[in-house]
């Protein structure tokens, strides 16, 4: 059996398929058409006639290699750019309706959710309480369990998308006011959810996400090429190494440093600031770069649990009105 799952991100509509043999989502095609909606769209700003356009194009030949590949059609999520666009219900309806493919968003937290599952997977059950950081285009995601779920998990307004929008717009490189005005509200916002993580005391972090992987690699993790099996640790000391260097630099000399692409070069430092503070206000030295995050968590659901799940989530968002503001979340699993 084949299944597929589709994520309409921040920057990027990403296409995974795999095998579901023996419980173990084995991918055999992987594909991504760009999009860049974080350029096109504000935060909490209505996507444009202009986006939609090309999002409906980019899930309509998702869908269509999806296919080619013996997939049945995919489990199609969006997230916080369009969960937070007053004209949400708009776009997914055009998606659903020019291409068959029932496209959802997911609340914060059950991003988080998922994303927990699908690091715990591939962690084991060595790695004993764990805790989790995602930074995304337009949220921040924590999480925290002993089981296969978490048993917290917090969403933030603190996407490095988000963030740059808000603080860098038009300062390429920024000033160090901005600089330090962005720090201080992250750390503003982070001081409960990293306070329960220290209570908690997680035996092992770690921290999923395309930007935790380019600054991974930017302070000296092992290039991709080397394979998902190979452990790749990001030091807090480094990080902060990091963000200063990127800070003194414009973005088009960023994406020149090792594991920095050109399309998030501009987002590279608001990462940076996130990640490093989160890391220091939870009081951790170090976190494993894990390969596996929300795509794997939503396909692991799939095979562990049935599809009877992701039904109610497209029941769900067919109710849900217009989206609500997205504040700091926290609450217990949903089991």
């Amino acid at each position: 059996m084949r299944i597929s799952v589709m994520d309409v991100g921040s920057n990027t509509v990403r296409l995974v398929v795999a095998d579901a043999q023996d419980g173990v989502p084995l991918p055999v095609h992987t594909a991504k058409w760009r999009l860049r909606l974080s350029d096109r769209v504000r935060p909490g700003g209505p996507v444009p006639e202009e986006a939609v356009e090309q999002l409906v194009e980019a899930v309509a030949g998702a869908s269509r290699t999806a296919a080619r590949w013996g997939a049945a059609g995919p489990l199609a999520f969006a997230t916080a750019v369009v969960r937070a666009a007053p004209n949400r219900q708009e776009v997914l309806r055009a998606v659903r309706t020019r291409t068959g493919v029932g496209l959802c968003t997911l609340p914060g937290e059950v991003e988080a959710e998922l994303t927990f599952l699908g690091a715990r997977r591939w962690m084991g059950w060595r790695a004993g309480p764990l805790a989790l950081m995602d930074i995304g285009g337009g949220s921040f995601e924590v999480a925290f369990g002993r089981g296969r779920l978490p048993d917290f998990v917090a969403s933030l307004p603190l996407g490095a998308g988000r963030l740059t929008h808000e603080f860098f717009e038009g300062q390429d490189p920024p000033s160090p006011d901005l600089v330090r005005a962005l720090r201080r509200k992250v750390r503003h916002q982070l001081r409960d959810v990293a306070a329960r993580i220290r209570w908690e005391g997680p035996r092992t972090a770690v921290a999923t996400s395309r930007t935790f992987q380019q600054l991974g690699r930017l302070c000296g993790a092992p290039a991709g090429r080397h394979g998902p099996f190979t452990e790749r640790q990001l030091r807090r000391a480094d990080l902060r190494e990091a963000a200063a260097a990127l800070a003194a630099l414009p973005s088009a000399q960023r994406a020149e440093l090792p594991g920095i692409s050109a399309p998030r070069a501009l987002q590279s430092l608001a990462g940076a600031v996130i990640g490093h503070t989160a890391m220091k206000l939870t009081g951790l030295e170090t976190v494993t770069i894990c390969p596996w995050a929300i795509r794997e968590g939503v396909l692991l659901r799939h095979i562990e649990d049935g599809p009877s799940w992701w039904a109610e989530i497209a029941r769900r968002n067919e109710e849900t009105a217009p989206p609500e503001p997205v504040p700091l979340r926290i609450a217990g699993a949903r089991h």
